[in-house]
């Protein structure tokens, strides 16, 4: 693979740090102090309408969707991009309209959706108009294995009725969540890969309850319109709601996980490289025992080995990119896990360093490290916890050899 960006991605390249540089680094004060006035916690602020208005304008706008709905890039164009907006992933995701859930749900819905669902729910996410929710999690069983997913869909005449609890529905809470895209159970005696299939619910649905939200490390999350607890009681919508076709749920979600997977750990990066400067900053300009921080030998270490990290993880991301490219995501597949089981991991040490050496600041409001922590620890768990990418990452390496007959 060729490691320089081509011409698009470099201009682009260019656009965005101006973006940054003029409009998101500027607004991340007004976004925070916004966000403690506003009356509903979960609701958008009046910065980030503002910045995505911006953000169309200069055409900063889908780069994550491949295709006839995005601008068509590839996704070795996509990762230097989004490991720019991970830099401020609060703020410059969502202005880019690249951020998680609706990435996800809007590629289900241009992959599996009909003519009619993509009209009625992808053209308004594609625009920025609504946001939308993927429920799949669920608190009574072991979600990390979906064929574990225990909320009903059973057909009944012209629609289906839906039973079950959900919870850590990313994206809920925002009054602007519209569509919930639901996986549950049409078959529960079926093939174990064929019982789960996925449907769109409005979130007007009678008997769709949104609970309650649910705090990560006690964040509401709520600039990325929080997590919530969900009930569907009876909740019955057309069969034509249905994504594809029964059994196929369990399909779709490894469909859309891959690529969220990778859009994680190319934002993850761009976080990493903002907690590096903070970092040299802080031990730069403050002085114990008669010398900089800086010069302090464990400091040092901290930051060379910060360096290294980070240029590998993103070396493996640009290649996990561009087998994705090449051969697509189910050859990359091995390749996919190993980003998602080292990058989280890596920037979670990363961003600990960097609180450590900013003190007490470092767990303040006044630098974004304490955040950025919370979001590299939880995607530990998120789209796949460490053990189970590990565990299946095993069973592909060991298939080699289950498949020489054993040792020599």
């Amino acid at each position: 693979m060729d490691f320089s960006y081509d011409a698009k991605t470099e201009e682009l390249r260019e656009r965005l740090l101006a973006f940054m540089d003029e409009h998101v680094y500027p607004a991340e004060p007004v976004f925070h102090q916004q966000l403690e006035e506003r009356e509903n916690p979960w609701a958008s602020v009046p910065i980030v309408e503002e910045l995505k208005a911006e953000a169309r304008k200069r055409g900063l706008w889908n780069f994550f969707l491949p295709g006839e709905h995005g601008p068509g890039l590839t996704n070795l164009q996509y990762a230097p991009l989004a490991e720019i907006t991970g830099r401020s992933p609060s703020l410059a995701p969502t202005a880019l309209n690249c951020a998680a859930p609706d990435t996800g749900n809007m590629e289900v819905l241009a992959m599996f959706g009909t003519p009619e669902q993509q009209k009625q729910w992808l053209r308004p996410l594609l625009d920025g108009e609504i946001r939308s929710a993927f429920a799949m999690t669920e608190p009574d069983v072991a979600s990390s294995d979906a064929r574990n997913i225990a909320t009903r869909i059973e057909r009944d005449g012209d629609s289906y009725l839906i039973n079950g609890r959900k919870w850590y529905i990313s994206g809920a809470m925002n009054p602007d969540c519209k569509i919930f895209i639901v996986m549950g159970k049409t078959d529960p005696d079926g093939e174990p890969h064929r019982q789960q299939s996925m449907i769109l619910v409005p979130r007007d649905t009678p008997g769709l309850h949104v609970k309650r939200g649910m705090r990560v490390f006690g964040y509401t999350d709520g600039d990325h319109g929080g997590h919530a607890e969900v009930i569907f009681d009876d909740v019955r919508v057309p069969a034509e709601n249905l994504l594809d076709s029964e059994g196929s749920g369990f399909a779709i979600a490894q469909a859309r996980l891959g690529p969220g997977r990778i859009h994680h750990c190319m934002r993850l990066i761009g976080m990493a490289e903002r907690a590096i400067e903070l970092m040299c900053r802080r031990t730069m300009s403050r002085s114990t025992f008669g010398k900089p921080i800086a010069q302090q030998g464990v400091v040092q270490d901290w930051i060379a080995e910060s360096r290294v990290r980070v240029e590998q993880l993103r070396l493996l991301v640009l290649k996990t990119a561009w087998l994705m490219d090449t051969v697509g995501n189910q050859g990359a597949h091995t390749e996919i896990q190993a980003i998602k089981i080292s990058t989280p991991a890596s920037v979670e040490w990363i961003l600990d360093k960097a609180i450590q050496a900013h003190g007490a600041g470092g767990v303040s409001q006044d630098f974004p490290l304490a955040e950025l922590w919370t979001g590299a620890r939880m995607l530990r768990l998120a789209d796949g916890p460490d053990e189970v990418h590990k565990r299946s990452l095993a069973h592909r390496e060991l298939k080699k050899y289950r498949q020489e007959g054993g040792s020599r």
